[in-house]
């Protein structure tokens, strides 16, 4: 069984922005789990990833780049590539303004919490620019701050390893050994990975139940921008894992933080990158928004529950049922978050029920799905997200015993029959089964599936929904003709068995 990321120790990834340091949790991690481009402050929040090393098992952070006193503001402002105007409609000049001032020092704190929570720390800093005012405070403020900690220097872009030599010397004045590596090439890191663990404890894998499980449900945050994703986030962990901004594009990458509820239940909970219109992506040209964009519809397909997001006094716009439409595709459990509820004027006890009518007609394709009211910035209710998600991972791994399946299918069948058609024929029911979870997937054995039109097929799934519940995920229902020859002639059992387990595998596939 797999040791949970909260007990693997952790090596974090500093420098000054652009140094690679994305790059380089990429290559130890595997993957692209970070956004690598060629623009300073792509990486704001903490990042992590599990990686492998020989015996050793262990957690990389990959943080934003920290920005130092030897820049002025507005120099440090045009390093991060932070506007306030681009995704700020809508909201104040002076609260923007105050916004892009608090951006620098909430992504240094997010590295600095990286540093206190890890057992070993990579210095990077970029071997072709060379040593630069910033790695000398970088590297004064850890031997000042830090130096309970285990510190690797590693320069970073030396792709040669003649000429790494020589741009790493550069980097003897900072007081710590210079190791030339190159994140992108892979040069250097196998001697990183063997000085980092050389700090590291072997983790051994207990099998006590309580610090392990098997499964663990994943709940992705997704929404449009500044409907509050890091707020909900933040208010269900009890601390600023991800940095809370008005400006639009705050969050770049996909964060996942394991969590344990009130209760004991283990979830990871996956904050995304607002999305927006693809064609209001396009138009800007940012090729980190669209990387971000991408990442955020990879935590739909990777996760278990979605929290579909919604600001309590915005209009649900076109974007909103499109992820709608995502996520019922993905065939992911959803729990449709209403966010800042304490905007709402003049509440009472019908408004939630009339906001619900509302909601329940613009998202139809969601229509099975629970809504939550919440106020995050406050921590007001939040906690009702986690129940209704944690319910709808229990819908969307229940299974129904044959037995009553096909007394719901029976008792639906009693109330409506199939339409005739034309010629006179009607679809037949000759029994059902639950194929299986996540999402729920039922199988028809029918006469002929073509006699059950686009409606019956609703009327079924709805009636499925009303006896046997599913609160919260899509199910569904696939229909099986069976051969004239099977009705009339028969086969053998061994025939029989075989020929509709393939059928049924291609089937259940393209469902999936």
């Amino acid at each position: 069984m797999q040791i949970p990321d909260h007990l693997l120790p952790r090596v974090a990834i500093l420098g000054r922005p652009n140094v690679g340091k994305s790059a380089l949790f990429n290559r130890l991690v595997g993957g692209n789990r970070a956004i690598v481009v060629d623009e300073p402050g792509v990486t704001r929040d903490r990042l992590y990833g599990r990686s492998f090393w020989g015996n050793h098992e262990f957690m990389v952070v990959d943080t934003g780049g920290v920005l130092t006193v030897s820049k002025s503001h507005p120099n440090v402002l045009e390093d991060l590539a932070i506007t306030t105007t681009i995704g700020m409609d809508g909201i104040p000049l002076a609260s923007r303004e105050a916004a892009v001032a608090r951006m620098p020092s909430m992504i240094e704190r997010q590295a600095t919490t990286a540093i206190e929570e890890a057992s070993v720390i990579i210095f990077l800093v970029d071997g072709q620019a060379g040593l630069t005012a910033a790695d000398v405070e970088i590297a004064d403020w850890l031997r000042k701050n830090y130096s309970d900690k285990t510190t690797f220097l590693a320069v970073n872009k030396c792709e040669s390893p003649r000429k790494g030599i020589m741009q790493a010397s550069e980097f003897w004045s900072l007081g710590f050994t210079p190791l030339p590596i190159s994140a992108v090439s892979g040069t250097g890191t196998g001697e990183l990975l063997d000085l980092v663990c050389s700090e590291l404890k072997i983790v051994e894998n207990s099998e006590e139940p309580d610090e392990l499980e098997n499964y663990v449900p994943s709940i992705a945050i997704v929404g449009r921008p500044n409907v509050g994703k890091s707020s909900i986030l933040n208010a269900l962990v009890g601390e600023d894992r991800t940095i809370v901004s008005p400006i639009s594009g705050t969050t770049r990458d996909a964060i996942d933080t394991e969590f344990t509820g009130p209760d004991g239940q283990k979830f990871k909970l996956i904050d995304t990158a607002g999305i927006r219109r693809r064609a209001a992506v396009a138009s800007l040209g940012s090729t980190t928004e669209a990387l971000s964009v991408n990442r955020a519809f990879r935590a739909i397909r990777r996760s278990d529950v979605v929290a579909l997001v919604i600001e309590a006094l915005a209009c649900i716009t076109e974007q909103d049922c499109r992820i709608a439409e995502r996520i019922e595709k993905e065939g992911k459990g959803c729990v449709i978050v209403v966010n800042k509820w304490d905007t709402i004027p003049n509440k009472n006890q019908q408004t939630a029920l009339y906001y619900e009518q509302d909601v329940r007609e613009k998202i139809r394709n969601l229509d099975w799905a629970p809504i939550a009211y919440s106020t995050a910035t406050a921590g007001h209710s939040v906690e009702k997200i986690l129940v209704a998600a944690s319910t709808v991972e229990k819908e969307r791994s229940r299974r129904l015993s044959t037995a009553t399946l096909n007394q719901v299918v029976q008792e639906a069948l009693a109330f409506k029959s199939p339409p005739r058609t034309r010629g006179g024929k009607r679809g037949r029911v000759y029994y059902s089964t639950q194929a299986a979870i996540r999402p729920p997937t039922f199988v028809f054995f029918v006469n002929d599936a073509k006699l059950f039109p686009e409606t019956y097929r609703r009327y079924m799934e709805k009636q499925l929904r009303t006896d046997a519940g599913f609160i919260g995920t899509p199910i569904r229902l696939l229909w099986r003709s069976r051969r004239k020859a099977e009705r009339d002639e028969g086969r053998s059992a061994s025939t029989n068995t075989q020929a509709s387990s393939t059928r049924l595998g291609k089937e259940l596939a393209v469902a999936a």
